[in-house]
């Protein structure tokens, strides 16, 4: 019992580990004092510029890949080759600790980012088919309104019918189907839950869109 729990927590560190705030403090700016006050990767790019946003994507990318990777391979061949589901259970479990590692972590506060580029991370090391099409839905999204928030929302809402899909399509393994549509419910509700303040901006009709990749906004111009 106590083996998982204790994954669990390491993964949760390594998610805790926050890629703006760490950069920021090498360069002396602590990004939660500017633009949106959020410590994730739009925020870093709209006030850091590009390079430093590239950094913390990288960053926030590899903790959780490494969570949902080594963690789980730390058990014995014996106990993976007799348990796959135990370890596609254990393997998404690792995947969401570091996504709310990454929210709320206790290196910072507990005031981090909104757990996006962590589950892209995430997706990256459980289901390479998943993430693309997490990404295609984002993108059309964006051309299709301009809302960086709104694109990451739908995106993960989308992820359990795509991993249903997959698993339909032998795209990935029948075993894994089950954890990943949990993960999936798991990290829409989380990721939505961490842009209620976009849901609102949006509401109020003053969240800034993303005009280089919103189309429908240069057809209407």
């Amino acid at each position: 019992m106590w083996d998982p729990l204790l994954r669990l927590l390491a993964a949760y560190l390594l998610g805790s580990i926050n890629g703006s705030l760490l950069l920021g403090k090498l360069r002396g700016v602590d990004i939660r004092t500017q633009g949106s006050g959020n410590a994730g990767g739009t925020n870093a790019l709209r006030t850091q510029g590009k390079a430093f946003a590239l950094g913390v994507i990288i960053i926030d990318v590899a903790k959780v890949y490494i969570a949902v990777r080594a963690l789980p391979a730390l058990l014995s061949p014996a106990e993976v080759a007799s348990a796959p589901l135990s370890l596609a259970w254990l393997q998404v479990g690792c995947g969401f600790a570091a996504v709310v590692g990454h929210v709320y972590p206790i290196f910072h506060g507990f005031r981090g980012g909104k757990g996006v580029a962590t589950l892209l991370g995430s997706l990256l090391a459980l289901a390479p088919v998943l993430l693309l099409g997490v990404l295609a839905v984002w993108l059309v999204m964006m051309m299709v309104f301009g809302y960086v928030g709104l694109g990451s929302m739908v995106a993960a809402a989308a992820l359990p019918a795509l991993a249903l899909w997959a698993g339909k399509a032998g795209w990935i393994a029948a075993h894994s189907v089950g954890p990943l549509v949990a993960f999936g419910l798991a990290c829409a509700l989380f990721v939505i839950w961490t842009h209620r303040s976009n849901i609102a901006r949006m509401r109020q009709g003053t969240e800034p869109r993303a005009r280089s990749l919103w189309l429908l906004g240069r057809w209407r111009t």
